[in-house]
C-alpha cells in the first residue's frame, strides 16, 4: 500500500522545503535541532489484525458454501420430486408396456412354437412380475434422509401432500434461500444453537420439497420471533484456519454430491428440460401412450 493510499502526506522536495524555512538564523538552528515530531499514526492507518484478515476469509467462505449448499439441495429437490413424479404419471404407463410386450412375445411363440421364441415369451413375463426386493418393498418410505415425508406423515397421522410439480415455485425457491441463508447450521456457534438450527432447518427442507410456499412463511415468521445470536467474537487463528479447511472439505463433498445428482438418469433427464422439467413429464406421457397404441396394434394383428 502507498502512502498516498493510506492517507499519509506525501514527503516534499528540497526547493519547497527551503521556500518555507524561516530566515532567523536561530530559527533555522531550532529547526534542525528540533525537527516536527511525525503526526500519529489515525485508525485507518493501522493494518488489519491478521486473525481479523482470516476471520473474514471464513465468513466469505461460509457464505459462498451456504449459497452452494443452497443450490444443491434445489437440485437434490428436484431429482427427487421428478422420480417420484415420474413413477406416479408413467408407471402406469411403463408397465402397460411391459405387459403388451409379453403378451407379443406369447402370441409370437404360440404361432411359431420355436423354443427361442418361448424362451423369449417367458423372459417378457418375468418383466411384467419381478420377483420384489427391498427396494420394491419400501419403495416411497425411505429417501436420502431416512423415511420420506409421506411415510413419516402416515405414521404420524399427518396428511400426506406429495409434490405436485418437479420445480417448487418461485416464491417458495424465495423463501427458501432466506431461511438457508438465516438459519443454515455452518452459522452456529456452539452445539446447542447447531442442534437447533438442524431441528429447524429439517423442517425447512421438508417443506420445500413439497414445495409448500404458506409452511415456508410459517417458518420464516417463526425463524424471525425466535433468539437472536450475539456476533461471535473473533477466533483464534488456528481455530480459524480448521473452519477453513472443515469448509474447503464440505465443499468437496458437495460437488462430489452434485455430480451424482447431475449423472444419474432423472439428473440427466432433468438436464433435457432445465427451463420446464414438469413439460418433460408431459412430453415423455405423450410419447408413452404413442408407444402403447403401436403396440397395442401391433398385439392386435398378432391374434386376428
Amino acid at each position: 500500500m502507498t502512502h498516498e493510499a493510506a492517507g499519509v502526506p506525501t514527503t516534499r522536495n528540497d526547493e519547497d522545503w527551503q521556500d518555507d524555512v524561516p530566515q532567523d538564523s536561530d530559527d533555522v538552528q531550532q529547526n534542525e535541532a528540533e525537527p516536527d515530531a511525525p503526526e500519529p499514526a489515525g485508525p485507518e492507518d493501522a493494518e488489519p489484525r491478521p486473525e481479523a484478515r482470516l476471520a473474514r476469509a471464513v465468513q466469505v467462505a461460509e457464505q459462498a458454501l451456504i449459497e452452494f449448499e443452497i443450490a444443491v439441495e434445489t437440485f437434490r429437490v428436484e431429482v427427487e420430486n421428478f422420480s417420484r413424479l415420474h413413477h406416479q404419471k408413467l408407471g402406469p404407463m411403463y408397465t402397460r408396456l411391459d405387459e403388451l410386450d409379453a403378451l407379443i412375445a406369447e402370441a409370437r411363440a404360440a404361432k411359431t412354437g420355436d423354443p427361442e421364441d418361448e424362451r423369449k415369451a417367458r423372459e417378457a413375463r418375468a418383466v411384467v412380475m419381478p420377483m420384489p426386493g427391498v427396494d420394491e418393498l419400501f419403495h416411497d418410505w425411505m429417501d436420502t434422509d431416512g423415511l420420506s415425508p409421506e411415510a413419516a406423515a402416515m405414521l404420524t397421522e399427518q396428511p400426506v401432500r406429495p409434490p405436485k410439480r418437479v420445480r417448487p415455485s418461485e416464491e417458495a425457491r424465495r423463501l427458501y434461500r432466506e431461511l438457508a441463508r438465516k438459519a443454515h447450521p455452518d452459522l452456529a456457534q456452539d452445539e446447542v444453537e447447531r442442534q437447533r438450527r438442524d431441528e429447524f432447518i429439517a423442517r425447512v427442507n421438508a417443506a420445500y420439497g413439497r414445495g409448500d410456499v404458506e409452511l415456508l412463511k410459517e417458518l420464516v415468521a417463526e425463524w424471525e420471533a425466535g433468539p437472536v445470536q450475539p456476533p461471535a467474537p473473533l477466533s483464534e487463528s488456528e481455530e480459524l484456519y480448521a473452519r477453513l479447511e472443515w469448509l474447503s472439505r464440505r465443499k468437496e463433498l458437495l460437488t462430489v454430491l452434485a455430480k451424482e445428482l447431475e449423472d444419474g438418469a432423472i439428473g440427466s433427464m432433468l438436464r433435457m428440460a432445465p427451463d420446464d422439467p414438469d413439460q418433460l413429464l408431459e412430453d415423455i406421457a405423450e410419447q408413452l401412450l404413442g408407444e402403447v397404441s403401436r403396440r397395442e396394434a401391433e398385439l392386435a394383428e398378432m391374434t386376428r
